[in-house]
């Protein structure tokens, strides 16, 4: 990473240079950290500083001489290397391979976030290119977050005196840590509650952003609140608990706006039939990242439609089998413990760690909990691959995305919230956003999404009990 005064003096390049550090500490055991003029070396320090604190055996190098690629935030260019230079105004993304962008000084900060993300991907690109199915670099471009044009500048309004209402975020995982960090530096108001029963584990760190490993044991929600700070701004509201619990918890079921990070499609199903006014979904998958935009009534697909099951799928007990290396297990032992719920025991855990290859020890923190927490903690998080001496694909595979890929789908979440509270498009957008950050960028992000046969939003109980829940707000 290199930068200059200017961009330390600005909101919009230290933004890109907070989230830009923060990625690339979570992934490379050796950075560079180089200002660019003497002017912005108390900003190293405290990039420096970040980077230790996220990995303290991380190797800081003061020079470019050993670097295969330079991010570069700033109005200074370098005259030699590979470089992928980044920056913002307002809600557009600028990149560029040939010459500096700069970042402009607005308060808003999604622009600048993504432009980070960006960056991270061009760099994990450029390592990993020999690994890659055309991963080639981006080529210069100016993306827009309002209509994810690159063709034409666009509108882009000044981010201020916009109101959230009441709004919810749901799932603070990889991605609601990214919509976190977003929403925690935009000048906007309103209550924001954030809704998730699980705790910080050892497996979070590697991507969860403005996360060290001293978070671990925190509530997620609770964790997160802390970054939001500032007086007359966004109050937010932490909820340590499931999505059912609240709604139970909560009795008045209006929702006037809900942010969905969550997991599973079952999960997200759940969301939409509690019937919110309107919705924004995020995801993280092998191919791409994205956004969907959401309302109950129209002729557009809502979130429910994007997740019912289409054709013959593996089930979640085959899918688990296969990835702890006992398929032959699926039937008999498999579906019983994740339908019962039933505690893992030593036994069944030394099974495991003989079926990949690997000693039982670190697996041992896991007896005594569910089969579920096991596969999303030590399987999708990383321990079993990190032992495992089986690299056969026959074993098995859980595919997690880089921190960079679920930070740029928790910013266009975030951003997605922000402008819908604000009425700030001009012209309705597409369903679905989609972006691939291991590609170059495409020039089609958009998609439309029809409504689904048999989904609940043909149902005419839930129309009617939508227009019940909100026809007096319609009216008026």
């Amino acid at each position: 990473m290199a930068f200059d005064q200017v961009a330390c003096e600005l909101f919009e390049g230290r933004a890109t240079l907070d989230l830009l550090v923060d990625l690339l500490s979570r992934l490379y055991p050796r950075l560079a950290l180089v200002c660019l003029d003497p002017g912005s070396s108390e900003h190293l320090e405290a990039l420096k500083a970040k980077a230790a604190a996220i990995n303290p055996l991380i190797e800081i190098e003061t020079s470019l001489d050993a670097a295969g690629i330079v991010a570069v935030v700033g109005r200074t260019p370098l005259h030699e290397g590979d470089c992928v230079y980044v920056g913002s105004e307002g809600w557009r993304v600028k990149l560029s391979r040939s010459r500096p962008v700069g970042s402009a000084d607005g308060r808003n900060p999604f622009g600048a976030g993504a432009a980070a993300c960006f960056a991270a991907a061009n760099i994990f690109r450029h390592v990993f290119r020999e690994s890659l199915t055309r991963g080639e670099p981006d080529r210069d471009f100016e993306l827009s977050l309002l209509d994810f044009s690159k063709s034409s500048p666009g509108a882009n309004p000044v981010l201020e005196g916009v109101d959230l209402g009441e709004s919810h975020l749901v799932g603070i995982g990889a991605v609601g840590h990214g919509a976190a960090w977003a929403l925690s530096r935009a000048p906007v108001q309103g209550m924001l509650h954030l809704v998730d029963a699980e705790t910080i584990d050892d497996t979070n760190p590697q991507r969860y952003v403005s996360t060290l490993w001293a978070d671990r044991g925190s509530s997620k929600v609770e964790q997160v609140v802390g970054w939001f700070g500032s007086p007359g701004g966004l109050q937010v509201v932490p909820h340590p608990m499931t999505w059912g619990q609240y709604l139970q918890q909560r009795q008045d079921w209006h929702l006037e706006r809900v942010a969905v990070a969550l997991d599973s499609a079952e999960e997200r199903i759940a969301v939409q039939a509690a019937l919110p006014r309107w919705l924004v979904n995020a995801w993280t998958q092998a191919l791409d990242l994205g956004v969907s935009r959401h309302e109950f009534t129209g002729e557009k697909a809502c979130l429910a439609c994007l997740y019912l099951p289409t054709g013959q799928r593996k089930s979640e007990s085959e899918l688990i089998a296969e990835a702890i290396g006992l398929p032959q297990l699926e039937r008999d032992v498999i579906r019983g413990h994740l339908y019962q719920s039933l505690p893992l025991d030593r036994p069944f855990l030394k099974q495991i760690a003989a079926a990949k290859g690997m000693p039982v020890e670190p697996l041992l923190p896991f007896e005594g909990k569910p089969l579920r927490e096991f596969y999303s903690k030590a399987v999708c998080g990383g321990i079993v691959l990190q032992h495992s001496g089986k690299t056969d694909a026959s074993q098995g595979s859980a595919e997690v995305p880089m921190a960079f890929q679920s930070a740029l789908a928790g910013v266009l979440v975030a951003s997605e919230m922000v402008i819908h509270a604000g009425a700030l498009r001009d012209e309705p957008i597409a369903t679905t956003t989609k972006i691939n950050l291991l590609r170059p960028l495409g020039s089609e992000l958009n998609v439309p999404e029809a409504k689904r046969e048999g989904c609940i939003c043909q149902d005419k109980d839930y129309q009617a009990a939508y227009r019940t829940k909100y026809e007096r707000e319609t009216r008026v």
